[in-house]
């Protein structure tokens, strides 16, 4: 298991996580270089691995896309966390880790016998990070906690769709993987405060937190100026021309951000900038179906490749709406190291949604994702089981430094 680059290489992670927020906090360990052990239920498993269709694979060893998508550079323990050898392994587990990653439901982990005051008796150095779904406090701490409740409970919903009477969930699920990013963060964070205290710490984090948190503008919009943010399809509330526009063939999307933008837009479609209707942006926000209306009927009359260059050539910010397999064909997508393969011990050779992340020494090209050339598979269940424990057995045979 060559695991020896990346930013985090020699960080032991616990996951005890499950479903997405956490099993995603702690992937983004792993593509650092942090080794990830997840701790998982005997016989079932996370309970992702059942989510599907769809399934690849063999009849007899059917593996969930979802399950891969969040699992890569982990690997997989057996443990009954209620038994007596489950609590066992585990706390040889904490003892020899440097971060731990829960999302149960508030209060759980304690009645497992593994407060985060017990972590701490046995690790001081540890670092926690607890993930729940409304919070670890205040009066609906204790709820359970999943994505397309907590969009809607966030007002992210509110926010999206055709229109205020239509709310409308994000395509992918938002909550949990900003939470998940959350707590990665906090994690890094708490790394760097145990380099100056020797000392572990709790990050707690929430679906609703992390929701909240990227309310952005439309947050201000209520908390400043009073106004309650609806949803209003593909079109900025509060910059015009700047959304999706029909064309010929398809849709384009197009991104006026200033004013010598919207000059050299109009320019090129025939437009007139000076139409009072449209002088300044604040116009423009205020008529936007009129204005909306009459760029489409430019753009109308020729195909979307065709404007796609045009718009581009004047330096005019704009872009297609592709599918899915057409942003993994996309070469951009591949030269941004965003499509990463991996040896499956069942599928053999797949290809998995890479990192986000590239890294360089100054000076030093265009960098390379983290940990680039030892990227682990997702695991099977259990997978690790008998290389946990030998690794378990020699650090405790090894007198500490």
């Amino acid at each position: 298991m060559d695991r020896e680059r990346g930013p985090l290489q020699g960080i032991v992670v616990v996951d005890l996580s499950r479903a997405l927020a956490g099993p995603h906090a702690a992937m983004l360990l792993g593509d650092l270089g942090a080794r990830v052990i997840k701790v998982e239920q005997p016989g079932t498993g996370d309970e992702t691995r059942g989510w599907g269709p769809p399934f690849t694979g063999p009849q007899d060893a059917r593996t969930s896309t979802y399950f891969l998508s969040c699992n890569r550079n982990k690997e997989s323990v057996e443990l009954d966390l209620k038994s007596p050898d489950g609590v066992e392994q585990l706390t040889r587990l904490v003892r020899a880790a440097d971060v731990l990653v829960e999302n149960f439901r508030p209060g759980v982990l304690d009645r497992l016998g593994f407060s985060t005051a017990r972590l701490g008796e046995l690790n001081p150095r540890l670092v926690v990070c607890s993930i729940s779904g409304f919070g670890h406090d205040g009066p609906e701490g204790g709820r359970a906690g999943y994505d397309q409740i907590a969009q809607g409970e966030a007002g992210l919903m509110s926010l999206t769709g055709p229109s205020p009477q239509e709310p409308t969930k994000v395509g992918v699920p938002i909550g949990d993987l900003l939470a998940g990013m959350n707590g990665a963060q906090g994690v890094l964070a708490a790394l760097v405060q145990r380099e100056r205290t020797g000392a572990g710490t709790v990050v707690r984090t929430s679906l609703l937190s992390s929701i909240v948190g990227v309310h952005a503008f439309q947050g201000t919009r209520w908390t400043v100026a009073g106004e309650v943010p609806r949803a209003m399809g593909n079109h900025h509330p509060s910059i015009s021309p700047y959304g999706a526009f029909a064309c010929a063939d398809g849709v384009l999307q197009v991104a006026v951000g200033g004013e010598a933008q919207w000059a050299k837009f109009a320019g090129l479609l025939g437009l007139d900038p000076g139409d009072p209707r449209f002088g300044d942006n604040a116009a423009r926000v205020v008529h936007r179906e009129e204005l909306v209306a009459e760029v489409e009927a430019v753009l109308g009359t020729a195909p979307r490749d065709e404007w796609l260059r045009r718009i581009g050539d004047i330096g005019v910010p704009c872009g297609a709406v592709r599918t899915v397999d057409q942003v993994y064909a996309w070469e951009q997508t591949r030269s941004q190291g965003l499509v990463l393969e991996v040896e499956h011990p069942v599928l053999g050779r797949v290809e998995l949604p890479g990192s986000a992340l590239r890294f360089a020494p100054h000076g030093g090209g265009e960098g390379e994702p983290p940990a680039a050339e030892g990227h682990l598979p997702p695991p099977l269940l259990g997978e690790h089981n008998e290389r946990v424990r030998a690794w378990l057995d020699s650090v405790e045979r090894t007198p500490a430094a």
